[in-house]
């Protein structure tokens, strides 16, 4: 018998930006179910962002450096007669927005010394200019599909 297909629960926009991914990113910042917090951290890094870049939408900031952190391709591992490949794969869109999201967070969570809003408007700043860690696990990430390509033959 087949499995049933998951229902993807469908996140309302956030109420202060009207955006689904900001909405969508509150819940990847979150931590331990505080939810009020991880607003308050991404709502004062968007005052920041206007602050400091002198412009009136950070949204569009925001999804500048989300759509450049984005990963085209992506590493999985695959087990072939007792060795393992690095097999190179396309992301999925879903997927694509997923890592985009968790690879900026983790970069403003690693750097020390400011709050939490403080380190990722910084972040955000960066990937929107193509900059930053964020950015640069998504060029690493690129580098190991495009030497792994030989494996592409493995791809499930």
């Amino acid at each position: 018998m087949r499995k049933k297909i998951k229902t993807k629960k469908e996140i309302s926009p956030d109420n202060q930006y009207n955006s689904v991914l900001v909405a969508k990113f509150t819940n990847h910042l979150m931590k331990d179910g505080k939810k009020s917090v991880s607003r308050k951290v991404l709502h004062s890094s968007f005052d920041y962002l206007k602050e400091k870049l002198k412009t009136e939408d950070p949204v569009a900031v925001f999804e500048q450096a989300i759509k450049n952190v984005s990963p085209s391709v992506e590493i999985r591992s695959r087990r072939v007669g007792g060795a393992n490949y690095q097999v190179p794969r396309e992301v999925r869109p879903e997927r694509r927005i997923t890592l985009a999201m968790r690879w900026i967070i983790t970069a403003s969570r690693a750097k020390k010394g400011m709050p939490m809003s403080k380190r990722l408007a910084e972040e955000l700043i960066a990937a929107s200019k193509n900059e930053g860690a964020a950015v640069r696990k998504r060029e690493i990430t690129h580098k190991m599909a495009e030497a792994n390509k030989a494996f592409a033959h493995f791809a499930w």
